[in-house]
């Protein structure tokens, strides 16, 4: 039975339904190996004993009396410590929060819940999600599967060290700048950033709410359509059929394919010919006008983050990890016309950006430019956390600058991914040529 640990959520939701595998006995494997892993208290912040074997009773029911609710009734799954939970405690990775716990559950906890899903418990995540490293001295910092001194990435960094380590079947994630994706590239998983507003963020603690989105850190491209399925309450999304012959990319060559780490850089080149290989057409083309959207981005994130989190962090500054204090700070003196004029010149270059890549069927870049950073290092030298930080998020944040949906895919170098950025609300097109660029890189 410990092979289902390593299953994807789609495999275990096909043996629940040929009654090969039992909802109860799956969710106890998960909850043993949780309680006995070394860097349990590293990867889950909270464990829901109870609601798991609650959740996964009732999922054995339906199974035995034919009334499953979706392909993954009866799958376990963890959750981000920013979803809201219902009498469980809810801190968003920080001292700030402590002891906080909501009364009900987050919307998109609640709809997967209806789906059968069951949950695991409470990731640990990088302090109020606002690094891409995963670093968090004030909770718990998860490993990386691929080396446990360094940092798994952020901010799900604990959602991706679930899956990765073989104690969930999907994590939950959300993603503002590349939370989903970096962890999931340096963990080997697959990762999609959804559409801003495609998921609902009703009872899910924020960062930024004009850029924060939901999306799953999983094994496969049809564990996230499931996952997205389940997530919205909708039906999966059919991914059949779909290849890379005649398929049109576009390379962005402008600032994502600067000063890319040697072994990032291999991986991607090596993604991009099996991709060729496989039957795809691949255009290199420059967007220059990227360079003014990245210069006015720091104030659209920092101005948005300051103004929910002021009341809170102004309050108890000295409970903040030093590094994430002066990051939500930065918002402190962003002015409101410097804010709008942000945005206007945002929107603007998102309209540019639509018309250069409308007849491509994706846009592929690296997902980091760099691999996962020395723990102990981040917390030792102030400029090489603030180098590593900025560059670990540089390429993920052109999908949510341009308002896109996106999706980073394994490679066959460890902590390496290869991302496909689509048009917004184009997240079920981008699912169907992932799956086919899932099979090409495989």
């Amino acid at each position: 039975m410990q092979d289902w640990r390593w299953m994807t959520a789609a495999e275990l939701g096909r043996g629940i339904a040929a009654g090969t595998i039992d909802p109860v006995a799956l969710t106890e494997v998960y909850l043993d190996a949780i309680d006995a892993h070394e860097h349990c208290d590293r990867i889950y912040a909270r464990v829901t004993h109870a609601r798991a074997r609650a959740e996964a009773a009732a999922a054995s029911e339906r199974a035995k009396t034919g009334f499953r609710r979706g392909p993954l009734d009866g799958v376990p799954v963890s959750w981000k410590d920013l979803f809201d939970t219902a009498g469980t405690g809810t801190e968003a990775g920080t001292a700030l929060m402590k002891g906080r716990v909501p009364e009900r559950d987050a919307f998109v906890l609640e709809t997967a819940t209806a789906a059968g899903l069951v949950c695991l418990g409470k990731t640990h995540m990088s302090e109020i999600a606002f690094s891409g490293l995963g670093l968090n001295p004030i909770t718990a910092t998860p490993p990386c599967v691929n080396d446990p001194n360094t940092v798994p990435g952020g901010s799900s960094s604990g959602a991706a060290a679930s899956v990765a380590f073989g104690l969930a079947a999907a994590g939950i994630g959300s993603d503002t700048g590349g939370s989903v994706r970096i962890p999931s590239a340096w963990n080997d998983l697959v990762g999609l950033k959804t559409t801003h507003g495609r998921l609902s963020l009703k009872g899910v603690v924020p960062l930024c709410l004009t850029f924060d989105t939901v999306g799953p850190l999983c094994r496969s491209i049809e564990d996230a359509n499931l996952l997205l399925s389940a997530l919205e309450g909708t039906k999966p999304a059919d991914l059949t059929g779909h290849s890379l012959s005649g398929a049109r990319l576009m390379l962005l060559d402008t600032i994502v394919t600067d000063n890319v780490r040697e072994a990032p850089k291999a991986a991607f080149e090596k993604a991009v010919t099996q991709l060729q290989d496989a039957g795809a057409t691949i255009t290199r083309r420059a967007f220059p006008a990227l360079t003014q959207a990245f210069d006015v981005a720091g104030a659209l994130f920092a101005g948005d983050s300051y103004g929910w989190w002021r009341p809170l962090v102004e309050a108890h500054p000295e409970k903040m990890f030093p590094q994430i204090l002066e990051r939500v700070r930065g918002g402190k003196d962003v002015r409101a016309a410097d804010y709008v004029a942000g945005w206007n010149i945002v929107n603007d270059i998102r309209k540019q950006y639509v018309a250069l890549t409308s007849e491509f069927d994706a846009v592929i870049l690296p997902t980091a430019p760099i691999l996962p950073p020395d723990a102990q290092r981040l917390l030792t030298e102030d400029a090489y956390y603030k180098t590593e930080n900025l560059l670990a998020l540089r390429n993920t944040r052109v999908a949510n600058l341009m308002g896109l949906c996106a999706i980073t895919l394994p490679t066959d170098t460890p902590s390496c991914g290869i991302m496909f950025n689509g048009p917004p609300d184009g997240d079920i097109a981008l699912l169907r040529l992932c799956a086919a660029a899932e099979k090409a890189l495989a």
